[in-house]
């Protein structure tokens, strides 16, 4: 028998108050999630037990609830995509993973809004014991998605501009990081608001080359002036009017990628600017990429310069706010809210789960 699946360890493990965040029809989160119990078995050959340290709450996760995101796991299901926990029992086969290991997960739909799991070990991967518990817990989707767009649409070089809109969003925070660390210029694009010159700022602490609001973007000579080169990429969450706007001031051959949709308006485009910039309009979802690429190196190799930066200091988590997992109805109630996700990501964190 594994030394790590000893009598007394099998015996503390059904002393584990393991208990789960379920829902059983898709509907809004604060009326159809319920807290339940569970007794956790002995993991089996490539399983691990897993306990939970920290498990973000996404808008993915908000819409997977709802029934709304193209993915709808059978149901009754675990909701949560992200998070970051402790390894506390491997099976007989695991070779990949030990005892103390601190995981964070590499598939969807895991279900990560748990105390503790019973999971397959190959679904894992292991992250530096020295990364934040907030960089871990947000590891899987947003750094990758920046990632990704910032890598794969266009070759940029130092010195290249980049303009966003949705700046202030998760995603946004990390292109801003991201940019800053591979020497790019980036012209990022807020909502106006009361708070404009604290969000300005706080985006010009984490690195953002220019912030804009949507009118100041509609009048700004920056380009017309040259003082920046136009940009030759355009990341797009909002859509709507944002998204044109971003589009507008792209170089002729440029690329405009939508990810995301939070204004619920379409993504337009001008007849002219398809037939005499050329303009490219593409899409980008990291649920397929990371899908398509599961067993790729270049995967791998992206997540070790991700949290190289992080160790580093060059990119850190997105603004959060740590909630109890005991007090999940808090968070949930908020989603009913759009602007429930316009200010800090809210991260589940566990703690006291042992009886």
């Amino acid at each position: 028998m594994n030394c790590h699946r000893s009598l007394s360890f099998v015996r503390r493990l059904h002393n584990i108050h393991a208990r789960k965040l379920l829902y059983s029809d898709y509907g809004e989160p604060s009326q159809v999630v319920k807290l339940v119990e569970e007794k956790l078995a002995a993991p089996q050959n490539n399983q691990i037990v897993v306990e939970m340290q920290g498990a973000p709450i996404n808008p993915a996760d908000i819409n997977t609830v709802q029934g709304v995101y193209p993915i709808k796991p059978a149901l009754p299901s675990v909701p949560g995509n992200e998070g970051v926990g402790k390894v506390l029992s491997v099976g007989d086969d695991v070779k990949n993973l030990a005892v103390g290991d601190i995981v964070v997960p590499l598939e969807l739909g895991l279900g990560t809004w748990r105390t503790h799991g019973v999971f397959n070990a190959s679904n894992w991967m292991k992250v530096p014991n020295q990364l934040g518990l907030a960089e871990a817990a947000t590891l899987l989707t947003n750094p990758p998605t920046a990632y990704r767009m910032l890598k794969d649409f266009v070759s940029l070089k130092p010195g290249d501009v980049v303009i966003q809109n949705g700046a202030n969003s998760a995603c946004g925070q990390y292109v801003i990081q991201l940019c800053k660390a591979w020497n790019l210029v980036s012209v990022n694009v807020v909502r106006n608001r009361p708070n404009i010159d604290e969000l300005r700022d706080s985006l010009s602490k984490l690195g953002a080359t220019h912030v804009l609001t949507e009118e100041e973007l509609r009048s700004t000579s920056l380009f017309k002036s040259g003082e920046l080169k136009a940009p030759k990429l355009a990341l797009n969450c909002v859509g709507g009017q944002s998204g044109m706007e971003i589009l507008r001031k792209l170089e002729p051959k440029g690329v405009h990628v939508t990810y995301g949709g939070m204004s619920r308006q379409p993504v337009t485009a001008p007849t002219s600017a398809l037939i005499f910039k050329d303009y490219q309009l593409r899409g980008y979802w990291m649920s397929r990429w990371s899908k398509e690429n599961a067993t790729n190196p270049e995967r791998a190799k992206m997540f070790a310069e991700i949290t190289d930066l992080m160790l580093k200091g060059a990119v850190k988590a997105p603004a959060h706010k740590f909630v109890p997992f005991k007090d999940y109805e808090v968070p949930l109630k908020k989603t009913l809210d759009m602007k429930g996700f316009s200010g800090n990501k809210f991260i589940f964190t566990f703690g006291d789960n042992v009886s």
